[in-house]
């Protein structure tokens, strides 16, 4: 039956759901990439809170969605943006987070890694001894879980830092007590708008040097880093100055095909929210990259970059919504709630595209289903044909 889509200016445009997915099942793991999906979190519709209440997560559909994402092969990239660290999800939160997500990898034979950041200082401006004992907080919950750390931006650290030398002392200190090889994170100020200037200055050439002397003094300390800038050229120019062994995982949710496949000088592995409503097709494009076959894999990949910029236009801070808009869709949680009320954050007319979008890539299993879910949104705005 015909959808009637709101669009610009209060008109309606109508739009015929597909009747089939495409076929996508669980294959071999890969061979040429490293790729993980930031994953979001379900929130508890049950739940009596408010946006300023502590988080309440579902925590069985939670884990279910990591499930089907490591089922597909994919890693899961816990407790990042995408999981709405500092949008909803407090500190206390994430932690419970990665100790549960932890274990079900372990149970279920997934890649993980998880996000170490300074989110527990919320009492105003702190110190730089306060900034390193949070971050050694959150280390230690991640590297007693058994996950890899990913290292994240700080908005303490960014308030805090007079300079590149800050950023040096501070990284260069949790570098050399990590038990592990970590990812370090540089988050765009597109992404959170209180990272701007990081690494101790807003001039992202200045800034860069100083992101890779933290990591040419501790190469062994550093498995990758994951760049989310949104600028493809300064993200290939970063990763060809890359120390040897140390990996660039793309956070490049408008680039992200033409980083994965790389040129004759290297690619990017990728750490990407967008992974989390495209896993499957993602899955499916890396393996047949895993051929050698660039072109297949770029034919599958390129036609969901619309859909990405969709979700991810200004502010980008709230994709968040339309991922988790999709996974109900998709029928991955019973609802579109989400922690933090942050359900509201987008229009109608964007939702509607970005259903339209993902419908004509074939993500939903059961378009059926996303078809009568939009639909009962529209009643719910009050959308008559």
């Amino acid at each position: 039956m015909t959808l009637h889509l709101p669009g610009a200016h209060r008109a309606l445009r109508a739009y015929e759901p597909r009747t089939e997915p495409l076929a996508l099942t669980p294959g071999t793991p890969f061979t040429s990439r490293t790729v993980f999906s930031a994953a979001h979190v379900v929130a508890d519709p049950y739940a009596d809170t408010t946006p300023d209440s502590p988080a309440a997560v579902d925590w069985d559909a939670t884990l279910a969605f990591r499930r089907h994402l490591w089922a597909h092969g994919l890693g899961v990239a816990e407790a990042m943006d995408t999981a709405q660290r500092g949008m909803g999800l407090d500190w206390a939160g994430a932690a419970e987070l990665i100790r549960r997500s932890a274990a079900e990898a372990k149970a279920s034979g997934g890649r993980i890694a998880c996000g170490v950041g300074t989110d527990q200082l919320t009492g105003g401006p702190a110190t730089l001894p306060e900034v390193r004992a949070a971050y050694e907080e959150q280390l230690a919950v991640v590297e007693e879980s058994g996950a890899r750390a990913v290292l994240m931006a700080s908005r303490a650290l960014a308030a805090t830092a007079r300079g590149p030398e800050d950023y040096l002392e501070v990284y260069g200190h949790l570098l050399r007590q990590a038990a592990e090889p970590v990812i370090l994170h540089w988050l765009g100020p597109m992404f959170d708008p209180a990272l701007e200037g990081y690494w101790g200055s807003s001039d992202l050439d200045a800034a860069t040097d100083t992101f890779l002397d933290v990591i040419a003094a501790h190469p062994d300390k550093v498995d990758g880093i994951k760049v989310s800038l949104l600028d493809a050229r300064r993200e290939i120019d970063l990763r060809r100055r890359l120390p040897k062994g140390v990996r660039c995982y793309t956070g490049d949710d408008f680039h992200y095909p033409e980083l994965i496949a790389g040129d004759d000088q290297g690619f990017s592995h990728a750490l990407l929210g967008i992974f989390d409503p495209l896993g499957p097709l993602a899955a499916a494009a890396v393996r047949v990259l895993d051929t050698g076959d660039t072109d297949g894999f770029r034919a599958l990949l390129d036609p969901t970059v619309e859909l990405s910029r969709h979700l991810f236009q200004a502010p980008t801070r709230f994709y968040k919504t339309g991922v988790v808009f999709l996974a109900w869709l998709a029928g991955h949680q019973t609802h579109f709630a989400m922690v933090g009320g942050l359900q509201s954050a987008r229009s109608l007319p964007h939702l509607a595209r970005a259903y339209e979008l993902a419908d004509r890539l074939g993500l939903f299993p059961d378009p059926k289903l996303a078809e009568d879910r939009m639909r009962t949104l529209l009643h719910l705005y009050g959308v008559t044909p």
